[in-house]
């Protein structure tokens, strides 16, 4: 007698997390996502890549119901859902970590990360702080729930607004550039738990522009190019250079090309100038440093350590003790510029261009077109050579065709343009201004890979030109790659001026953390209190 035959079950194949079909989203007449689709799964980690412009952050807006789309349909576990707002993707246990954080400074963690929350019967801050503790043990957060968030540093906001989410069930998490204000060792920090979360079977979106960190993170990578799904890739199976031609549709060489300083003269002498706040409190004590002609000084820190003021007291926006002194090229005289307005130091002669952190609030008008923003730089008092509108016209068509910004025309509105695309009209309007000091507080925050190396090259340009470049970054491997010396501020202090070209990442990452005493190139120690 023959032995039954055992037919073995096919595997069922794997639900996915969230499978979006033919999604279309259009504003006006600009088309921001056409026919996208994407899938992500429990236990993966899915990175999207694309230039600014290319739909990402509008994609992932209408997964956490911040926008609805027009075409499409949307799949969480399988089952098709309607997701009209925030509430809705909360109830589908999606939850977004946005750049900026959304917390109240005088609330404790616990009370942020239960703020809103409706719970059953009667609510307890010692237990939702010791549900918090359980969370962060799970998946490795260093976090005190006590703590309040005046007190914290940026990766402990970031490790809240996890929390929060987690908190509140979430299984699926989107996080817009975790990593932008993180020095190495915290992102190194945040790496291992978000690895602990996709082990624990959530299913982990992330926007970032860094591809070496989307390399070394993620498990596969989706591409968006002008709006359409350039394709997904598993990340062990692709590297740099075709991420980037997928993102921009052409070969992209990504080198920065670092030429040593010729010539290199001391543009701009600070010597110990310190500053307080309103309040008393000290943003800045005792600076010194010398920025030199034909060399890229980099300063790096964690956000909100003095860079900040630093550049607004040298561009003449914020009141110092001490002196700042230029060295004039065409006089060749000494002017000490503490204390004089921008105006006068323009008056000088001197060309100190500043790109702010804040490129619409401090750097241009938001409701005049890009060909205005262009002459607010020359407009004085009704004299100028760009009241006849001809050149600066020309100005405002040459930023944009040399940077590629994304817009109807030049007469388009700056507050209707992307993030990014302000960015660069604000960026070559200051390059275009030719200066001989040229300050850039994160000129490339926001920007695509593609438009981060054309800024860069303008950077080296102005260089090799003889331009004094101040280079405030976020991004340590490009500062390393881009400066010729780095100098590093913490607490208002500055820890130490290494060389960029045998200096090492977690040697600036320490540096930006810890108070030590570090030997700099000024010739002295700099204490970094």
């Amino acid at each position: 007698m023959s032995e039954p035959t055992v037919t073995e079950k096919p595997e069922k194949p794997e639900i996915p997390a969230i499978r979006l079909e033919h999604i279309t989203k259009r504003f006006g007449e600009v088309v921001a996502n056409d026919d996208v689709n994407l899938t992500v799964y429990h236990g993966q980690i899915l990175s999207i890549l694309g230039e600014n412009g290319s739909g990402k952050t509008t994609l992932m807006n209408m997964i956490s119901g911040i926008y609805f789309p027009d075409h499409g349909k949307i799949y969480v576990d399988g089952q098709e859902v309607v997701i009209r707002s925030p509430k809705d993707a909360f109830q589908c246990k999606i939850g977004m970590i946005h750049q900026h954080f959304k917390l109240v400074d005088i609330f404790t963690a616990t009370e942020n990360i239960v703020l809103g929350l409706n719970e059953k019967g009667r609510f307890s801050l010692r237990r939702a702080a010791e549900r918090v503790r359980e969370i962060s043990a799970k998946y490795g957060f260093e976090l005190d729930p006590n703590k309040k968030i005046y007190e914290m540093s940026v990766s402990e906001k970031q490790t809240v607004e996890i929390i929060k989410v987690l908190y509140r069930g979430a299984d699926i998490l989107i996080l817009d550039e975790p990593t932008a204000v993180l020095t190495p060792q915290e992102t190194q920090k945040l790496f291992a738990v978000l690895r602990n979360m996709r082990d624990s079977g959530k299913a982990i979106i992330i926007i970032t522009h860094k591809l070496h960190e989307v390399l070394s993170l993620s498990d596969q990578v989706t591409v968006l190019c002008k709006g359409k799904n350039a394709g997904t890739v598993q990340t062990a199976e692709t590297n740099e250079e075709q991420l980037t031609e997928m993102m921009v549709g052409r070969k992209v060489t990504l080198n920065i090309d670092r030429s040593e300083p010729v010539n290199p003269v001391d543009r701009l002498m600070v010597q110990g100038i310190s500053c307080k706040n309103r309040e008393g409190t000290e943003l800045l004590h005792d600076i010194s440093f010398t920025a030199r002609s034909g060399e890229i000084l980099g300063i790096a820190g964690i956000a909100g350590s003095g860079q900040r003021e630093l550049l607004e007291a040298i561009a003449g926006l914020q009141h110092v003790d001490g002196q700042i002194l230029y060295h004039n090229p065409k006089t060749d005289q000494i002017d000490d510029l503490r204390d004089k307005t921008p105006v006068q130091i323009r008056e000088l002669g001197v060309r100190l261009s500043f790109v702010p952190e804040d490129r619409l609030g401090m750097g241009l008008v938001g409701n005049m077109d890009i060909v205005d923003n262009v002459m607010l730089r020359s407009y004085r008092k009704g004299k100028s050579i760009f009241l006849e509108r001809k050149a600066p016209k020309s100005l405002a068509e040459k930023i944009i065709r040399d940077l590629e910004v994304v817009t109807p025309s030049a007469a388009t509105p700056v507050r209707r343009l992307s993030g990014g695309n302000v960015q660069k009209v604000l960026v070559g309007r200051e390059i275009a201004a030719s200066p001989t000091v040229l300050m850039a507080a994160y000129p490339v925050r926001g920007l695509d890979i593609n438009a981060s190396f054309t800024i860069y090259h303008l950077l080296n340009e102005q260089k090799e030109h003889g331009t004094a470049v101040i280079f405030v970054g976020e991004d340590l491997d490009v500062l390393l790659e881009l400066s010729d010396r780095i100098m590093v501020i913490s607490s208002g202090r500055i820890a130490g001026i290494v060389d960029a070209r045998t200096a090492t990442k977690e040697q600036i990452g320490l540096m930006m953390t810890k108070n030590t005493k570090v030997q700099t190139q000024e010739g002295g120690a700099a204490d970094a209190g």
